[in-house]
């Protein structure tokens, strides 16, 4: 399945590098940092951020991948995100591209008109940013939409183009999982 990933690992690449530009760009700015969940939701993500995150999941240690599918078993259908331990990812390194810009500046389109935002601990006492300091939105939703279409198209994927939720991506996981591997309980 990796092939299959190689254009959405390639936009994660990007956005990963395009938001620590903007971070450092922002400096002191940004007062987000390790611990800080306040934009930790549970939202849903494209079949392509799923099989990347199942993959993710796959590649870890059977012991830490156990705990994984029962802390987000047990969260599934809270308010926060359900990977969220001690206001950390549990599975940092393959989150969602949304997740990636949490924080950041953003510009976007609503009801025809551009409009922008940020986290309300960030960017306190700045009056206005310029374009390059801020993540388009609008963009950066079309590629992840178009290698969203592609993935599954090339993947020949038994889901549908539906969002799913990150409790469902991982609670699936459990339960393929268990159905191959007896060890794991829910």
């Amino acid at each position: 399945m990796a092939h299959y990933l190689d254009n959405y690992k390639q936009l994660i690449a990007r956005v990963d590098a395009l938001c620590t530009s903007i971070a450092a760009s922002l400096g002191e700015q940004i007062t987000c940092s390790s611990g800080c969940s306040s934009c930790c939701t549970s939202i849903t993500i494209f079949p392509v951020e799923a099989a990347a995150m199942r993959e993710a999941v796959e590649s870890l240690p059977e012991q830490q991948a156990e705990e994984i599918y029962r802390h987000v078993a047990k969260h599934a259908g809270n308010e926060r995100c359900p990977l969220l331990l001690h206001h950390r990812c549990l599975l940092y390194d393959a989150r969602p591209v949304i997740c990636r810009t949490h924080g950041l500046p953003i510009i976007y389109t609503a009801d025809g008109q551009r409009n922008s935002d940020c986290c309300p601990l960030n960017l306190n006492g700045t009056e206005s940013l310029s374009g390059s300091s801020a993540v388009d939105l609008d963009k950066l939703n079309t590629l992840l939409v178009a290698i969203n279409s592609i993935y599954l198209s090339q993947s020949n994927s038994p889901e549908s183009s539906e969002r799913l939720t990150i409790a469902n991506v991982i609670t699936r996981q459990l339960t393929d999982t268990h159905s191959h591997h007896p060890k794991i309980v829910q």
